[in-house]
């Protein structure tokens, strides 16, 4: 197959632009000058004067629990209180007796006039549906009387909060490890339903552009739905899968190493978290707020442990003192984990300190962000933050340090749309001084990613020898304005998931 009469994108500083490309197999044949030979007698498939990129990687998503959360209500946008009610008493009419109502996507610093959620508001318009509501940055959760009555009064646990009124009575509001058992223990989605659920979420991403994600969806038993969507042949796209940091013995038991799998899934490495969220006012900071999930002693044996099982650490850090001592961490067992060329990463990396924005690429640590999370969180940011904004969501200073930033989503917190994010990460306008390039926005979003799950010399890039991973979209984006381009077709090892030629004339 020869894609031709348009750019190519290669992503390759040595030759970045091409006027075709030839595929053999699963594999990139060629380009100019090289096709003709490369194949025998090939399809050619006319661009349009279209554009090729190298196929999108999510770098952080949820992915199971982003594709179920399509179905589930969701409370992203409401500005008030009232509005959100108003969302979960619309689906709760629809809600089969004994089911729960699941919902996500409150934040309740969005709200105006400022009010703080309650069981008692869900329950005027719940009744006795048992419902359950993650905020936006999946770091709580609001719960009616009639959900909280499963737990029995048995909701505190170490590393999270239970949020009580006046006279010590639960309000419904769970914070951080305390949300996160309520959910695993009452509310956990069946296998069945993720996996009905990622069947369609693939279709989505793919109709995205993506061919790749780093999957933070271990603790749900990820691993098993993805090995189920491949035996079954609807799996399309390459997953490089966490596993929670405290199975690490179970994995070193059995001697699974980082990247052990196939083409489609591998096992990747350790997720484990330091602190909360700037949404839910978790996240820890120099000024003493915020909650400790995971102390910087215990990151040092979890990271010992890890290089044991040669599996390298990625640790969930949004305020600067958990990104400090997840750094902390790092440095202390470098001994330990460089020697093994194991990739470590912090994910979110939201709030830094000066001091510490270079040490991310001194130790060979990779800056796993959000770029969409920027603009969706300045006016809470200023808020919470106020004075320290900054350095906060610090891409321009990671990259000019020599940083190694992925791009991902962290959907469903925000949406799966790799492009959305390059576009959040080339046009922001708040403190646009940390803006990137489109060519480093992209680089983040492929060649990167791929450079964390070892696939290097295998994917992120369009040159001979790699996967043939593509995604075309209907413009140049180095001559257009990014908001104007769309994705039009998706190709994972030579085949295509979305969209298949040929494709109508442009207009």
């Amino acid at each position: 197959m020869i894609l031709e009469n348009g750019t190519v994108r290669t992503l390759e500083p040595a030759l970045p632009v091409a006027r075709a490309l030839a595929i053999a197999g699963d594999t990139i044949a060629g380009g100019v000058g090289t096709h003709e030979r490369a194949l025998a007698t090939p399809e050619r498939i006319d661009l349009g004067g279209r554009c090729v990129l190298p196929g999108f990687n999510d770098s952080h998503v949820h992915f199971p629990t982003w594709a179920l959360a399509q179905k589930h209500v969701r409370l992203e946008g409401a500005t008030t209180l009232d509005e959100t009610l108003e969302r979960i008493a619309a689906a709760a009419r629809d809600v089969e007796p004994g089911r729960w109502l699941r919902g996500m996507g409150w934040r309740s610093g969005d709200w105006s006039p400022p009010v703080e959620p309650t069981k008692e508001a869900l329950d005027g318009v719940t009744g006795d549906t048992p419902t359950a509501l993650m905020a936006r940055d999946y770091h709580s959760l609001w719960l009616n009387s009639a959900a909280l009555a499963h737990a029995n009064g048995d909701l505190e646990v170490e590393g999270g909060v239970v949020v009580r009124d006046v006279d010590g009575e639960p309000t419904g509001v769970l914070r951080e490890e305390c949300a996160w058992h309520f959910r695993d223990t009452h509310v956990r989605p069946t296998e069945d339903e993720l996996v009905e659920a990622s069947r369609e979420g693939i279709r989505i991403a793919v109709s995205r552009g993506v061919t790749a994600v780093h999957d933070k969806d271990g603790w749900l038993g990820a691993l098993g739905i993805w090995q189920r969507l491949r035996e079954e042949g609807t799996l399309q796209l390459r997953v490089w899968q966490s596993i929670p940091a405290d199975h690490v013995g179970n994995a070193a038991a059995l001697q699974l190493h980082s990247g052990f799998g196939d083409d489609l899934v591998r096992l990747g490495y350790l997720k484990t978290f330091m602190d909360g969220t700037l949404g839910s006012q978790t996240a820890r900071m120099l000024d003493g707020s915020g909650v400790q999930i995971t102390s910087r002693d215990d990151l040092v044996e979890i990271i010992r442990l890890g290089a044991a099982a040669r599996l390298p650490v990625a640790v969930h850090a949004i305020g600067d003192l958990a990104n400090r001592e997840a750094l902390d961490a790092f440095e202390e067992t470098q001994d330990d984990w460089q020697p093994l060329g194991l990739r470590p990463r912090i994910e979110h990396a939201q709030i830094l300190t000066w001091e510490d924005i270079p040490r991310f690429a001194h130790l060979g640590v990779a800056a796993s962000v959000q770029f969409s999370h920027a603009p969706s969180d300045a006016e809470i940011a200023e808020r919470f933050w106020a004075g320290k904004t900054d350095r906060a969501y610090a891409y321009r200073s990671l990259w000019d340090t020599g940083a190694l930033i992925a791009n991902g989503s962290d959907a469903p917190i925000e949406e799966l749309d790799p492009w959305a994010g390059i576009v959040a990460a080339v046009s922001r306008d708040w403190h646009p001084e940390q803006r990137l390039t489109l060519d480093e926005a992209l680089r983040a979003t492929t060649v990167n990613p791929a450079w964390l799950a070892r696939d290097e010399h295998g994917r992120g890039k369009l040159l001979p020898g790699y996967l043939a991973d593509l995604v075309v979209v209907d413009r140049d984006p180095y001559d257009a304005d990014l908001r104007d381009v769309n994705v039009v077709a998706t190709m994972l090892g030579g085949r295509w998931t979305h969209n298949p030629p040929p494709w109508e004339d442009r207009a």
